[in-house]
């Protein structure tokens, strides 16, 4: 069983509601995994919105060799937030030895510079920090970025959560935005970077689905951008084409729908903007995804979308209230974390559309 969900609300929301978004109701723990990215944060690092956050699970000499790297690099740390796990025995998780989700200060020579020289430099520190850690072994490094924070873990979801005291409301941590995604008895094995979401400079985004043209995704991908690295899942592909489509090529989110599931030629040629939507198909044709699928994602200025690809076999459906936003992969999910909503209005966007949420709950909805 597989579910993806995302909540955007207009106050902070405990990470604890949107677990209750994604918990598996089926019983069986092997390779099962869960991850988490939360936007817009509050409680701890909520003094530190414009500092670049550091989320890893390490070793304790993996924990050493980042501290080295950031000091030679001339970060200065301002906050951390190390979770004390709850070790209650039984519990069905692959547990690293150590979390740290540490908040830094750009080196000072940065502080004049621009704001893609900044990006760019977390980007690169990101693959640093990653590469150093896969090189020997002694942990995982998942984003590096202003006001988000990533946790991944193999396991039980429902252990993971006790295990990290997710259930808790102790006010630590909050985030207005949370994407979200539970996995349970898969018949492969899960690495953590596999988990759904993926994060890349400020786009976060998970998917529920089999894109079979990864392959031709990928091979494309790796050409485009330092960042496209690691697809250890299929649906890196569609982070890596929404990151390209609006960060590189700078494209209103619309043209994002017609680059992954283009329209038939008999069709664009009867549209006004059909020179651009030729040019789309031929250019960018690797681009393509093959389903079905769902997407779930949170752009860098806080919007969340969701699409699914033209063959729409996998449900999504989004619910609100006068706070809070949900999107879910399966309705069961809204219904336990918003039961009394208005279900009459709940949305079930069609395989032509894309919905985006705004910072003000506002939805629109935008038919390709």
């Amino acid at each position: 069983m597989c579910r993806i969900g995302s909540i955007k609300s207009k106050v902070p929301v405990h990470p604890s509601k949107a677990l209750h978004l994604m918990l598996p109701q089926q019983e069986g723990h092997d390779n099962s995994g869960f991850a988490m990215v939360m936007q817009d944060l509050y409680g701890t690092f909520s003094n530190y919105k414009d500092k670049p956050l550091l989320s890893m699970a390490c070793t304790q000499r993996g924990n050493q060799m980042v501290e080295e790297y950031m000091d030679a690099h001339n970060f200065v740390q301002l906050a951390e937030w190390i979770p004390i796990p709850n070790k209650q025995p039984n519990l069905d998780i692959q547990a690293m030895p150590y979390y740290v989700f540490r908040n830094y200060d750009f080196p000072e020579h940065y502080n004049e510079l621009s704001e893609e020289e900044k990006q760019n430099l977390l980007l690169d520190t990101r693959l640093a920090l990653r590469k150093m850690l896969e090189d020997a072994n002694e942990g995982f490094v998942y984003s590096f970025w202003p006001d988000v924070l990533t946790l991944k873990e193999i396991g039980d979801p429902r252990d993971i959560a006790t295990y990290f005291h997710l259930w808790d409301d102790h006010g630590g941590l909050m985030a207005k935005n949370i994407v979200v995604q539970c996995r349970q008895n898969t018949n492969y094995d899960i690495v953590r970077y596999a988990a759904h979401p993926f994060f890349l400079q400020g786009y976060t985004l998970c998917a529920n689905g089999e894109n079979t043209f990864y392959t031709k995704n990928k091979e494309f991908q790796k050409s485009l951008h330092r960042g496209y690295i690691g697809f250890e899942s299929d649906s890196q592909c569609f982070l890596y084409t929404l990151h390209y489509v609006l960060h590189e090529l700078k494209w209103p989110i619309n043209y994002y729908k017609h680059v992954i599931t283009p329209l038939p030629f008999e069709e664009i040629e009867e549209r006004e903007d059909k020179e651009v939507l030729k040019a789309i198909r031929q250019s960018l044709a690797h681009l393509e995804i093959n389903g079905p699928n769902t997407i779930i994602a949170t752009l860098p200025d806080n919007r969340m979308i969701t699409c699914c690809d033209s063959k729409k076999l996998r449900p999504v459906v989004l619910g609100q209230d006068d706070n809070m936003i949900a999107i879910s992969s399966e309705v069961c999910g809204l219904n336990e974390i918003m039961p009394n909503r208005d279900r009459e209005k709940d949305i079930y966007p069609n395989e032509r559309e894309v919905i985006v949420i705004d910072n003000e709950l506002e939805v629109q909805r935008w038919k390709q």
